[in-house]
């Protein structure tokens, strides 16, 4: 960046305005100066501005001819004791892009689209259908700054009523804060549980899973389940979290009366006891709210 008293002297000669006095007068009457020593006349006075001239080019040229080295920033004055100073601050542009790459840092997911880190809760319709669901989202994202202990939700309704974008814009939004959110499909997951035994990775995985600051499971209920996935994995991460009592969602298209009877058939045998354990599991961590409406995944969210 050049120094600003060498810009002043080329900025005069340029416009041949043949002194400095001249091109602080042009400064001075900027309509932003003018809104800002206004809005402070009664910290401001002559000699104060004239003091802080140099501070005053230095916003009215970054106005008008911003440096490349300060993309993203824009200049601002403030009174600085005895002087006008000026200071640079993150645009809004700048602020939501920062907001979408700590999202993207802190969002892990599993087995879905990458797609689902671009959605935004706002750009989600709102209707009858969904309302319930938005309020209770909406409720938690409020409350969780100051309690991140708090109850999940459970979405269940049919194919392609909007759950897992409701959920992905929920994960972008705690993840932004700079929390750590695991978004996962339950059946691809619990398909590849198998995938981490040749490096003994297994309990690493199931560790992360079952730690995270947010999780959500998507379309549970739909996965194939054996005794050992059942009990020694979902039943581990279910356990875990609800001792830590760290926010759980889901989303299902079976309600949780079905997924109980899900849970009872595993491949070689059928167990209502510990179906039953592990719905209470999932019903401490989550109230259920049910989503209707026309299959939409061939429209737009």
């Amino acid at each position: 960046m050049q120094q600003i008293g060498d810009v002043i002297k080329k900025i005069v000669k340029k416009r041949n305005l043949g002194t400095e006095t001249r091109l602080s007068d042009e400064i001075v009457k900027d309509p932003e100066i003018q809104k800002f020593l206004q809005a402070h006349h009664n910290q401001i006075n002559n000699e104060m501005i004239k003091k802080s001239m140099s501070n005053l080019y230095e916003f009215y040229l970054q106005k008008r001819n911003p440096d490349k080295v300060m993309a993203g920033y824009q200049p601002e004055l403030f009174i600085n004791t005895n002087a006008i100073d000026v200071r640079y601050a993150p645009t809004a542009a700048k602020v939501e892009q920062d907001r979408d790459r700590s999202a993207k840092q802190h969002l892990q997911l599993i087995d879905l689209p990458e797609a689902l880190h671009d959605v935004k809760l706002s750009e989600i319709d709102i209707n009858d259908n969904r309302s319930e669901a938005f309020g209770l989202i909406e409720k938690f994202l409020k409350e969780y700054p100051k309690n991140p202990h708090q109850k999940g939700i459970y979405l269940s309704g049919g194919f392609g009523v909007g759950k897992t974008y409701m959920l992905a814009g929920l994960a972008n939004q705690v993840a932004a804060l700079g929390k750590t959110v695991v978004f996962l499909h339950v059946p691809t997951f619990i398909a590849g549980l198998t995938s981490h035994f040749h490096d003994n990775s297994l309990q690493d995985e199931i560790r992360k899973v079952s730690t995270c600051d947010v999780l959500i499971l998507d379309d549970i209920g739909a996965e194939s389940l054996s005794q050992w996935s059942r009990d020694d994995v979902l039943g581990v991460i279910l356990q875990a979290r609800m001792d830590n009592v760290l926010p759980t969602f889901f989303s299902s298209n079976m309600d949780m009366k079905d997924l109980q009877k899900h849970f009872e058939e595993t491949r070689n045998a059928i167990d209502p006891v510990k179906a039953a354990r592990l719905m209470q599991r999932v019903k401490f961590l989550a109230k259920e709210v049910i989503v209707s409406g026309p299959d939409r995944r061939n429209f737009s969210n």
